[in-house]
């Protein structure tokens, strides 16, 4: 039987919705989003008291709608020339419909007047419902920049349109937060547990809204077909107790099959006629994946010349990470290790615990246990997820004995 949602989870669902529907009636994104919380936090505090009402969007929508005319009230005994905004607001009450304004919003906040940085983040705040704690985290710089960035964003929305329906032009940042998001989910930056499946589920439920929107995009239908493959190993990648289990030893008949086949069936119909991107060939990477039977059977070489690829079109130093472990699988570990030393100066990842982590596989790999238990150890250091750290432990532990 699938658990009750928890206040937070029905908070975390209807968030974007309520800021969708505010945003579409009355504009004024930053004021929505600060009615939003207030309604939010409101709701924290009374739903588990009294109950969670029969419609909790409605409830969050009308409560948010009281707080934006008590904002704009408030405004209004300051400058008085807006007095006709505030009784607009007052005489008309946002309805609740069927219609699902969360595309819209990703849209609006991926808005072209904001850097890339900006979209991002605060899509993610806005729409993922991510902390400024988890965003800052994700782009790899302090709290205190990343919330003024938020700021500034909400600022520069102000009096924008909202959108009806896709604009291609913006396609490319949207895709690339719901990946951000998914991965934040995948493999949680801090915490005691390694995955978020709130979040890895919102991302995959929003790319399938997308998807549906654009079906003929190449990159979105990849995008879709990687969390899914991705997400169909996530029952195999703990243990009961939520220690982390690496790829090479999990138990892959605990993998979503379904969710395979629907995978792979559109990574397949994507390659065959849309032009190639990045995520394509990321989602091809995961197909095979998915489909071998163990390690041992993987198609390390096609792998390979899939990461060749990607690396030419999209070169990334994760990417090169990611094909350092290709590169071992085909021609041994010294080779992999070389790759690794490409990254030695590369700003981005030098100081990335996943570097060391890759470094410490290999030289174990190479029978070098002591240089490979340091590197463990230094990966352990780097890392803020308790699951990550305690398997690195282990396995620095384990050629300690």
């Amino acid at each position: 039987m699938t658990p009750a949602p928890t206040t937070e989870d029905l908070l975390r669902a209807c968030a974007p919705r309520v800021l969708g529907v505010l945003v579409r009636h009355h504009g004024h994104f930053d004021a929505c989003e600060d009615a939003v919380q207030e309604a939010l936090l409101a709701a924290a505090s009374t739903w588990p008291r009294d109950g969670v009402p029969d419609n909790p969007t409605g409830w969050l929508v009308t409560t948010a709608g009281r707080r934006l005319t008590d904002h704009w009230r408030s405004e209004n005994a300051r400058r008085r020339r807006e007095d006709v905004v505030a009784a607009q607001a007052e005489l008309v009450v946002p309805q609740v419909n069927d219609t699902d304004d969360t595309l819209e919003l990703l849209f609006l906040c991926c808005h072209p007047d904001l850097s890339a940085p900006s979209q991002v983040a605060l899509t993610l705040r806005a729409v993922g419902g991510l902390s400024t704690a988890q965003i800052a985290a994700a782009f790899l710089v302090p709290e205190s920049t990343m919330a003024q960035r938020i700021s500034r964003a909400k600022s520069r929305l102000r009096g924008a349109a909202f959108p009806r329906g896709a604009d291609r032009s913006r396609v490319a940042a949207v895709l690339h937060v719901l990946y951000l998001i998914f991965t934040e989910g995948h493999t949680a930056t801090s915490g005691p547990a390694l995955h978020r499946p709130d979040l890895t589920t919102e991302a995959i439920r929003l790319t399938r809204l997308a998807h549906r929107l654009l079906p003929d995009d190449g990159e979105v239908t990849g995008l879709l077909a990687l969390m899914l493959l991705t997400e169909s190993r996530r029952a195999a990648r703990t243990t009961p107790d939520g220690a982390m289990v690496p790829l090479a030893e999990q138990d892959r008949t605990l993998w979503d099959r379904a969710a395979i086949a629907e995978g792979v069936a559109l990574v397949t119909d994507t390659l065959s006629r849309a032009p190639l991107g990045p995520y394509q060939l990321q989602s091809a990477i995961a197909a095979i994946h998915a489909e071998a039977t163990s390690t041992e059977t993987t198609d390390w070489p096609q792998i390979l010349i899939l990461y060749d690829i990607l690396t030419r079109i999209a070169p990334n130093p994760m990417i090169t990470l990611n094909r350092a472990v290709a590169v071992a699988e085909v021609s041994g570990p010294q080779a992999g290790l070389a790759l690794l030393d490409s990254l030695k100066s590369d700003k981005r990842i030098a100081g990335h615990h996943r570097l060391a982590a890759v470094r410490a596989h290999l030289l174990e790999l190479t029978d070098n246990p002591t240089a490979a238990r340091d590197s463990y150890r230094e990966a352990a250091r780097g890392t803020l997820s308790l699951p990550e750290r305690r398997y690195l432990e282990s396995r620095a532990d384990r050629l300690g004995r």
